[in-house]
């Protein structure tokens, strides 16, 4: 119902037909929540198994902690990590939707921007839709990056250099929405770039540092972690939000006058779409617990010790979730060539 027909039903009952309705829904509502408690009674009897689709030890893992170090007080259960790295994620969601049973013991960890676009390049061997995210724990933008002692210092020297010759543009990986910004601002400014693949976080910092690309993109909280080593120039999102942590870099968005949406990295846990429709009672259960923690303190403590940034933290459901996996297969279409390499 949009709002305007809402507004229209609401002003068409009498003061007395609301109340009454009003109080009719919140004993349903009582009701139907106290029957689903009921009926999820003795959930989780068993660990839950956490699949992480890359290494142990990087910032999906430390993220991962940070967080069910607080939800396992809620959900009275613990988390067992399994880590199945390869192909850009690829492995990893291969043996969660193929091994394990949709019986809500067992979730996916998995950055939805990156991980998305992979089935844009090349299509999984299950369904995309036989799995769901539901639980977004953080939203961490892009940006565009130099070493510290690289000869293209400014955004003006990048763009300059760009229209003399072809950039090599350092990436952790081919289809990531930080590739997406770069491809973006390229079409925008008219500069020919090339996208070289890195892999993984560290060595595309490092990539930029050494010179061996002219600079980089990246997922931005990786890149504030490089501290001094390295200058952002441009932030894929609305705002930046890290300030100093990132030279206080302008968005594309405020330098060029686009309206481009933000290119994020947002972990987020994910569950077969099977589970949710055989037991709703203990998804319920899953997302209840889930949302307690964002507003536990001891979380923001969590976050800091696993030396994460609480300003991207950012609590997101299944509608926010589907909205942004919408958004990256739709952005994915659009350089798909670009992302393939071809």
């Amino acid at each position: 119902m949009s709002n305007s027909q809402r507004n229209s039903f609401i002003s068409s009952l009498s003061r007395r037909s609301l109340l009454k309705a009003g109080a009719a829904a919140a004993v349903l509502g009582s009701s139907g929540s106290l029957a689903s408690r009921a009926f999820a009674a003795g959930y989780p009897e068993r660990n839950i198994d956490v699949i992480v689709p890359t290494r142990e030890g990087g910032g999906a893992d430390r993220n991962l902690r940070a967080f069910t170090a607080i939800w396992k007080k809620y959900l009275d259960t613990n988390f067992e990590p399994g880590f199945y790295p390869g192909a850009s994620g690829r492995v990893g969601y291969e043996v969660y939707m193929g091994k394990y049973e949709p019986d809500a013991y067992s979730l996916i960890f998995g950055n939805m921007g990156p991980e998305v676009l992979n089935w844009v390049v090349k299509e999984p061997s299950f369904n995309i839709d036989d799995y769901i995210y539901w639980g977004r724990v953080d939203t961490d933008p892009g940006c565009l990056f130099i070493g510290s002692e690289s000869k293209l210092q400014t955004l003006d020297d990048i763009i300059a250099e760009g229209k003399k010759r072809k950039l090599n543009v350092g990436t952790s990986r081919l289809a990531h929405p930080a590739s997406i910004g770069m491809l973006a601002l390229a079409e925008h400014t008219g500069i020919e770039v090339t996208l070289i693949p890195l892999s993984g976080g560290k060595k595309t910092v490092a990539g930029a540092v050494t010179g061996e690309v002219d600079f980089s993109v990246l997922t931005s909280g990786t890149v504030a972690a490089a501290g001094d080593a390295v200058k952002t120039l441009l932030v894929f999102n609305d705002k930046n939000v890290l300030g100093e942590a990132l030279d206080n870099a302008p968005t594309m968005n405020e330098v060029y006058g686009t309206n481009l949406p933000p290119m994020l990295s947002s972990r987020a846990f994910g569950i077969h779409k099977a589970a949710v429709d055989k037991h709703p009672d203990r998804f319920e259960m899953l997302q209840s617990t889930f949302r307690k923690v964002f507003d536990d303190p001891e979380y923001k403590a969590s976050v800091l010790k696993a030396k994460g940034h609480w300003e991207y933290v950012n609590y997101g459901g299944v509608e926010e979730c589907a909205k942004f996996k919408q958004a990256m297969l739709e952005l994915g279409a659009k350089y798909k060539s670009y992302l393939t390499g071809s």
